[in-house]
C-alpha cells in the first residue's frame, strides 16, 4: 500500500516510511541487502533528491570551476605585462655581458674575473640563461604559457623557485594574487576529491548491486582509486615528459610525485631545457595536470593519514591490554605470597555457605562457653 503524497521525483513512498517500520525480508534476500533496505525505508525522511538541487550543486561547480580559471587567466596576463619588460633588460644586459667578455677575456683581471662570476650567477638566479646565440634571448619567460605555469605553481603552493617577479609591482600583486588565490585552489581542490570520491561510491554502488560484499567492495574501490590515480597522474605523464624534455623515466616519476606533493625543489622544471623546441602551450597543459594531480594526492593523503591514525588506535589498546592483563597477573601473584592478614578485607574471598560457615559457629560457640566457665 503506498501513500498518496509523493516525493519532488514523483516517487512513491512505502507506507511503512511512514509507521517507522522496516520492509520485511522475503524469499531468499541477502542479509546484508534486508539491512541496506532497512536502512532505507526506515528513514522518515525520502532518499530522492530534488532536481533543482542537483542543477543547482552542478551550477556551483560549473561557477567554481570557471572562476578558478578566468582568476589563473587574469593572474597569468598581469604577470605577463609587468614582467616582461623587466626580463627583456636583464637578457639585453648579459648579452653584453657576455660580449663584453669574449672580447677581453684574455686581459682580464682576477677582481673582473670575480665580478663577471657574480653577474652571470645573479642572471641565472633572475631565469636568465645566456646560452647560445641573440635569437635565443628573444624567447621570453613570461609569455602566456610560462605566465599562466608561474600563476599555477604561486596559488598551489609548489613554488620552484626558478621564476619569480623581480619588478616591485610584480612582487606586490604576487602577495595579493596568492592571498585569494590559494584560499580559492583550496575550494577548487576540494571539489575536484568530491567528484573522484563520488567516482568510487558510484563503483562501489554497481558492485554491490553485483552482490559484492562490503569488505570486497571497499577494497576494490580503494585499489581502484590508487591504481588509476597512479597510472594517470604518474605513469603516463612520466612517458609524456620523458619524450618531451629528454629526462629518464625515473626522472620523471621523480619530478611528477615532487611536484603533485607540493614539495617543489626545483631541480626539474618542465620546459627549460635549452636547445629543445617545445609546442605551444605547453606549460599551460603541464599546469592544468598540476592542478588536478593536486586533487588525487590530497585524497591519497588523506586516506594513507586515515589509515595510520587508525593503525596508531588497535597499536595502542592493544598496548593497553596487554598492559593490563600483566598488571593483574603481578597482583594476584602478589597476593598469593601475602600472609592473609596483610590482605585487605575488600579483597578477601566471601565465606563459603557451606561447610567452613558451619565449622566457624560451633568453634566460636565453645570459646564463649569456655570464657563463661572461667568466670
Amino acid at each position: 500500500m503506498y501513500l498518496a503524497a509523493r516525493c519532488p521525483c514523483q516517487h512513491r513512498i512505502p507506507a511503512e516510511t511512514r509507521a517507522g517500520r522496516a520492509l520485511p525480508a522475503r524469499g531468499r534476500l541477502p542479509r546484508s541487502a534486508r539491512d541496506l533496505l532497512i536502512a532505507t525505508f526506515h528513514s522518515p525522511i525520502p532518499r530522492c533528491v530534488p532536481l533543482k538541487a542537483m542543477y543547482s550543486g552542478k551550477l556551483q561547480t560549473g561557477l567554481l570551476v570557471a572562476g578558478y580559471f578566468v582568476y589563473l587567466l587574469v593572474g597569468a596576463a598581469v604577470f605577463q605585462a609587468l614582467e616582461r619588460t623587466a626580463e627583456k633588460r636583464e637578457k639585453m644586459a648579459a648579452a653584453q655581458m657576455k660580449e663584453a667578455f669574449l672580447q677581453s677575456f684574455r686581459q682580464l683581471t682576477v677582481v673582473e674575473m670575480e665580478q663577471f662570476m657574480r653577474n652571470l650567477t645573479e642572471a641565472i638566479q633572475n631565469g636568465v640563461y645566456p646560452v647560445g646565440n641573440e635569437s635565443q634571448f628573444e624567447e621570453s619567460n613570461w609569455d602566456f604559457s610560462n605566465s599562466f605555469f608561474f600563476a599555477g605553481t604561486v596559488v598551489s603552493t609548489i613554488g620552484y623557485g626558478t621564476l619569480h617577479p623581480r619588478t616591485v609591482g610584480g612582487q606586490i600583486f604576487c602577495v595579493f594574487f596568492a592571498l585569494f588565490g590559494i584560499p580559492l585552489n583550496i575550494v577548487f581542490l576540494h571539489r575536484v576529491g568530491k567528484m573522484l570520491s563520488l567516482l568510487c561510491k558510484k563503483l562501489g554502488k554497481f558492485l554491490y548491486e553485483k552482490g559484492m560484499r562490503k569488505k570486497k567492495i571497499k577494497f576494490l574501490t580503494l585499489l581502484f582509486f590508487l591504481a588509476t590515480g597512479i597510472l594517470v597522474f604518474l605513469c603516463l605523464p612520466s612517458v609524456f615528459f620523458q619524450i618531451t624534455e629528454g629526462w629518464s623515466y625515473s626522472e620523471g616519476i621523480y619530478f611528477a610525485f615532487i611536484t603533485l606533493s607540493t614539495i617543489g625543489f626545483g631541480d626539474y622544471v618542465v620546459g627549460k631545457q635549452s636547445g629543445r623546441k617545445y609546442f605551444s602551450y605547453y606549460r599551460v597543459l603541464v599546469a592544468i595536470w598540476i592542478l588536478f594531480g593536486l586533487a588525487w594526492i590530497a585524497l591519497l593523503f588523506n586516506l594513507l593519514t586515515t589509515v595510520l591514525e587508525d593503525t596508531e588506535k588497535i597499536i595502542v589498546k592493544d598496548l593497553q591490554q596487554i598492559g593490563k592483563v600483566s598488571k593483574d597477573n603481578v597482583a594476584s601473584q602478589q597476593r598469593r605470597c601475602w600472609p592473609v592478614q596483610f590482605i585487605p578485607e575488600e579483597e578477601l574471598p566471601p565465606p563459603c555457605a557451606g561447610g567452613d560457615a558451619q565449622k566457624m559457629e560451633p568453634l566460636t560457640a565453645d570459646s564463649d562457653h569456655t570464657e563463661n566457665e572461667k568466670n
